[in-house]
């Protein structure tokens, strides 16, 4: 478990008295080393291993950390999230409750629609200081990587000051930002009616202008009935392929239009949502290397019925990553630790398919398996420290959190 470039002669921070939950892919279960050391150099995870086979090193110039047995895991990844956009829409979550339709809050302004009028409206700074709120939440809950997607712009000028105003969390907390561009997420009122004069904008005018000013790492796009069909996915991801952008794309959420299977053809990194996947869909995801995100808190927020084919997903050995989906209309949580909950208790993952799925499977949707979501030799050190017994506890309960510190790059952040 040693490597040649990181010499102990060179370690910075040196972690003793804890256990380790590696979740390092190809290890059985969650990976663990207990009675276990691990030692940082620049950044990186640069030794790890039992206590007892640590090697000589010199104990003036290494800041030894006493982790008083506490559990180490990965810093954890929140794959697929919304955290950008203006206005709430809690008034819609009580007209739906006391009975009102969607045709009725739609006609009302309500919807998507009320949150793109409140994005368009907001500056980048409101925009900022409302997203980073929701950002500090997860931060504090041990999250040190983020996907921030756009999509409530629906034009030029407001989804690149999407794109901006994530780029600016990821300079103000010490969190990792994945941005992506997520254009094609509904219809704008002043393309009703017309879809595919609306896919010429995103292929023409905005991709071309987020790849030019390197503002998106992804591009993604709503692939259902009420979304965008498969000719226009197509369309999206060829332009996405052709400006050097990977792909992946919402899909299978409220019914099957082979989403995950076209995107599969893209080398997509991710299919999400899936709820209504086939084996045909799942089979080209595992020939392509995709990455399946699950969502459990849009399954609970809107009372959906309809489970994600996880005992096929486990069949074909396609990876599951876990999410927040934090949103405000489908999935307005911001709690990661609950994700773990509700995926157990919903989905039925283990807690190990759970914790993967949001450190080694989270980072692999985001693009980053060789660098985030494991305590491996080389990774990020990027590092969690929990005041747990075992594992499973970070499924088991939420509401306390037993987050005690935690490391970005090898610096202790909370």
């Amino acid at each position: 478990m040693t490597s040649p470039l990181f010499s102990s002669v060179n370690w910075q921070t040196l972690f003793v008295n804890v256990n380790l939950a590696t979740m390092s892919e190809g290890s059985a279960g969650y990976g663990v080393v207990e009675n276990a050391a691990l030692a940082v150099s620049d950044g990186k995870i640069a030794w790890l291993g039992k206590a007892t086979d640590l090697p000589p090193y010199d104990k003036d110039s290494v800041a030894v950390i006493d982790g008083d047995n506490q559990w180490l895991t990965p810093g954890l990844v929140d794959c697929h999230t919304h955290l950008v956009y203006g206005g709430d829409r809690a008034n819609e979550f009580e007209m739906r409750l006391e009975g009102k339709s969607y045709e009725e809050i739609a006609n009302a302004g309500g919807g998507i629609v009320s949150t793109v009028s409140a994005t368009r409206k907001a500056s980048e700074q409101s925009l900022f200081e409302t997203a980073l709120k929701r950002l500090t939440a997860l931060h504090q809950q041990g999250v040190t990587t983020v996907e921030i997607k756009s999509g409530y712009g629906l034009d030029v000028d407001n989804e690149i000051k999407m794109l901006k105003v994530a780029g600016m969390l990821g300079k103000t907390l010490p969190v990792t930002i994945k941005r992506t561009f997520l254009g094609a997420h509904a219809l704008p009122l002043e393309y009703k009616d017309k879809p595919d004069e609306y896919i010429d904008l995103v292929c023409n005018e905005m991709l071309p202008k987020v790849a030019q000013e390197q503002l998106a790492d992804a591009v993604d796009i709503f692939c259902e009935g009420i979304g965008f069909n498969l000719a226009q996915t197509e369309r999206v991801f060829m332009c996405a392929q052709a400006l050097g952008l990977p792909v992946k794309i919402h899909a299978e959420q409220l019914s099957n239009l082979g989403g995950s299977e076209l995107a599969a053809k893209y080398n997509a990194l991710s299919s999400d949502h899936i709820e209504f996947i086939d084996e045909v869909g799942i089979s080209a995801m595992k020939q392509a290397d995709m990455t399946a995100v699950l969502l459990p808190g849009a399954f609970y927020f809107l009372r959906e019925t309809q489970l994600p084919p996880v005992d096929l997903l486990r069949q074909h050995q396609v990876p599951m990553a876990i999410a927040t989906d934090a949103n405000p209309g489908s999935s307005p949580i911001n709690n990661l630790q609950l994700m773990l909950n509700m995926a157990c208790t919903f989905f039925r993952l283990t807690p190990v398919e759970a914790l993967a799925g949001v450190t080694c499977h989270g980072a692999k949707a985001l693009g980053l398996s060789s660098a985030k979501g494991q305590l491996a030799v080389g990774f990020d050190a990027d590092i969690a420290c929990w005041d747990i017994k075992q594992p499973a506890e970070l499924c088991y309960q939420f509401g306390v959190n037993p987050l005690v510190t935690l490391f970005k790059a090898g610096k202790r952040v909370l």
